[in-house]
C-alpha cells in the first residue's frame, strides 16, 4: 500500500503561493531562513499553552506568565529568531509582554480550562496524513467543540479556510472523539459548535459558525486537487513581485537562474573535474608559506586583541543604550546574562582651573598630585571647609555612569 502524503494547512498555503517554492521546501527539504514573526508567534503560543494547561489545577498569575514568556524568549538569540538587530528583538520582546499584560487585564476573570491546548493531530484520510496543531479546543457540551486559533501577525480579518481544515479534522478524528468521550461518555458524535481566530495583539476574536457540509466538501476537493498535483510532480513556478521579492529560494529558482534545480548535487553544487592538458606540464605546486617568527606572531595577536577590545566597547555601548531604552536592569542571552548598574565617577571640567584653585585654597599639598581620585577625596575631607568644598564642586562633580556586568549564566 502506498504511503499517505504528509499534508497540512501550511503546506497547502505554500503550494498555492508557488508550487516551485513548495518543491524547494518539501521535496528538496531546503530550510527557510528564520522569520522573526514565526519566532514571535511561537513564543506567545507557548505561553498561552502554559496558561491554559488542562492538567494545571489553577491558572498562573500574570507575573508567572511573564516569567515563562521571558524564559521562552531567551532560549534563542536575535539572529536565530530572525530579527535584524538586538534592538528589533527587544521591541518584539516588549510587545509580547504588553500583549500578555493586556490579555490578563481583559480575560483573567473568565479563565476556564479548555479540553486541550496545542494538540497535534494526525488524521489518515483520502490518501493523506493530515497533520494539524489545534491551538485550543473548548468543550461546549453535548459533543460540541469550539476551535480557537491564536494569531499574532498584523492581519486581523481572515478567511476561515484554515478553520475549515480543522473542522474536517475535529469531526473525523478518532483521537479527538476519544478525548471528548473521556470527558462525556454519552457522546456518540463530535461536532464543531463554534470556530474563531483570536488576534492576540488587538485582543480581537473573529468568530465563525460551523461551516455547512457542502462548503467543507468543496474546500476538501480543492485540497485533494493540490495533493494530486504534488503527487504528479507539478511544481511550475508562479512568479509575482511580492512573493519573489521576499522568497528565500530566489537564487535557486529557474525563473531567475534559467536552470532547473535538481537537489544538492545539482547545478548549484556540481563541479567539473579539470585535468591538465597533455600538451602542457602541470603547474608546479606553490611552496608552503614560511612560518611566522615569534615577533610577527606577537604583532598579529596584539592587532587581533585590539580589534576584539574595540568590538567589545562598541557592543557594550549598544547593549547599554538598548537596556536603558527598555528600562531593563537585567537581560539574558542564550548562555550569558547582562546586568546594568551605576558606577560613581569623578568629572573635572577644567584641570588647570582646579590646580589654580587648590593653590589658592592651600589644599594642593593635601593631594600630592591633583588626580581625579585625590581631588574627589577633598569633597569628603572633614578638614576642608564647606565654603572651599562649594568652590571645588563648581569644577569637580561626582556623576553616575552606567556599568555593564556580563557573566555566564549558572
Amino acid at each position: 500500500m502506498a504511503k499517505n502524503l504528509s499534508f497540512s494547512y501550511s503546506k497547502l498555503g505554500m503550494y498555492k503561493e508557488c508550487p516551485q517554492k513548495y518543491k524547494f521546501r518539501y521535496v528538496h527539504m531546503l530550510p527557510e531562513k528564520p522569520k522573526y514573526y514565526f519566532a514571535f508567534g511561537t513564543a506567545l503560543h507557548a505561553v498561552m499553552e502554559f496558561i491554559f494547561n488542562p492538567q494545571r489545577p489553577g491558572f498562573p498569575s500574570l507575573q508567572e506568565a511573564l516569567q515563562f514568556f521571558d524564559s521562552e524568549w531567551n532560549k534563542t538569540t536575535f539572529e536565530q529568531k530572525g530579527y535584524a538587530s538586538v534592538e528589533k528583538e527587544l521591541e518584539g520582546f516588549a510587545e509580547g509582554r504588553r500583549i500578555l499584560e493586556t490579555y490578563y487585564a481583559k480575560n483573567e476573570a473568565s479563565f476556564v480550562h479548555p479540553l486541550s491546548v496545542e494538540m497535534k493531530s494526525t488524521l489518515e484520510t483520502d490518501g493523506l496524513s493530515l497533520i494539524s496543531i489545534l491551538d485550543r479546543m473548548d468543550y461546549l457540551g453535548d459533543g460540541k467543540i469550539k476551535i480557537l486559533d491564536y494569531k499574532t501577525g498584523k492581519t486581523v480579518q481572515r478567511e476561515p479556510t484554515q478553520l475549515y481544515m480543522y473542522q474536517k479534522v475535529v469531526e473525523n478524528s478518532p483521537v479527538i472523539k476519544a478525548l471528548v468521550q473521556a470527558k462525556d461518555p454519552s457522546v456518540k458524535e463530535v461536532r464543531v459548535g463554534e470556530m474563531s481566530f483570536y488576534h492576540l495583539p488587538t485582543l480581537t476574536e473573529l468568530k465563525f459558525e460551523r461551516a455547512p457540509d457542502k462548503e467543507i466538501f468543496a474546500f476538501w476537493q480543492g485540497v485533494l486537487d493540490v495533493a494530486g498535483n504534488i503527487r504528479a510532480g507539478k511544481f511550475d513556478p508562479t512568479p509575482g513581485e511580492t512573493q519573489c521579492k521576499f522568497c528565500d529560494y530566489r537564487n535557486l529558482c529557474p525563473v531567475f537562474t534559467g536552470k532547473e534545480y535538481d537537489g544538492p548535487g545539482g547545478y548549484g553544487a556540481r563541479k567539473k573535474t579539470v585535468l591538465p592538458s597533455p600538451d602542457f606540464p602541470p603547474a608546479p605546486e606553490k611552496p608552503a608559506a614560511a612560518p611566522q617568527s615569534e615577533p610577527d606572531q606577537l604583532s598579529e595577536k596584539i592587532d587581533r586583541l585590539g580589534e576584539l577590545i574595540d568590538e567589545q566597547r562598541r557592543l557594550e555601548q549598544e547593549i547599554i543604550a538598548l537596556m536603558q531604552k527598555n528600562k531593563f536592569a537585567r537581560h539574558f542571552g542564550k548562555a550569558f546574562q547582562a546586568e546594568l548598574t551605576d558606577e560613581e565617577k569623578i568629572q573635572i571640567s577644567d584641570e588647570e582651573k582646579v590646580v589654580a584653585l587648590l593653590q589658592k585654597l592651600n589644599l594642593l599639598e593635601k593631594v600630592l598630585a591633583p588626580t581625579r581620585t585625590t581631588v574627589a577625596r577633598l569633597l569628603d575631607d572633614e578638614t576642608v571647609s564647606a565654603q572651599d568644598k562649594a568652590k571645588l564642586k563648581v569644577l569637580v562633580q561626582k556623576i553616575n555612569v552606567p556599568r555593564l556586568i556580563v557573566e555566564k549564566q549558572s
